[in-house]
């Protein structure tokens, strides 16, 4: 089965063509799957649509090498001081959040200056969700982001870790 052949060993898997070896790519699966870490974030005077993608590519688990799209390798984030973030230009003003209760005539929409003095996670959770797979495993990545308002929050005893956004 196996031969080796100028300085090369040959067998099923692992052939080129050009007598070198290739490497096999690293798929992650539900047993080897790494337990998911927990990341906190300090939105305070951060413009939202980088807290957003830094958050996304962690939730999705994008920042591992052993990144897999179709399992769910990525970490739980915690954002706090959601109140306090940053929206660039005239948006506070222009940017309109949208809502539809599914009947006639049931369509709401609200400013985000409206949407930041009624419920300011709101912001940075519509932004994160948007910007994750539109799947069941998207919604599971979703449930892993927990957004408040203030600087405190009751995950301290999962050890998180505070990351710099720049």
């Amino acid at each position: 089965m196996f031969t080796k052949n100028a300085g090369t060993i040959r067998g099923l898997r692992g052939l080129s063509g050009r007598g070198e070896t290739t490497m096999s790519t690293f798929m992650a699966s539900q047993k080897n799957a790494p337990q998911s870490a927990w990341h906190v974030i300090d939105a305070e005077n951060q413009v939202l649509g980088r807290i957003a993608t830094k958050a996304a590519r962690l939730l999705q688990g994008k920042h591992k090498p052993i990144y897999t799209p179709f399992i769910d390798t990525g970490d739980h984030v915690v954002v706090v001081n959601a109140a306090k973030v940053k929206l660039t230009g005239r948006k506070e003003d222009q940017k309109i959040y949208r809502q539809h209760s599914g009947y006639e005539g049931g369509l709401r929409e609200e400013r985000a200056r409206l949407v930041r003095a009624r419920r300011p996670e709101k912001l940075v959770e519509d932004a994160v969700h948007g910007m994750l797979p539109k799947t069941k495993m998207g919604e599971a990545m979703y449930r892993k982001l927990k957004v408040y308002a203030g600087p405190d929050h009751p995950h301290a005893a999962q050890k998180p870790s505070k990351l710099e956004v720049a």
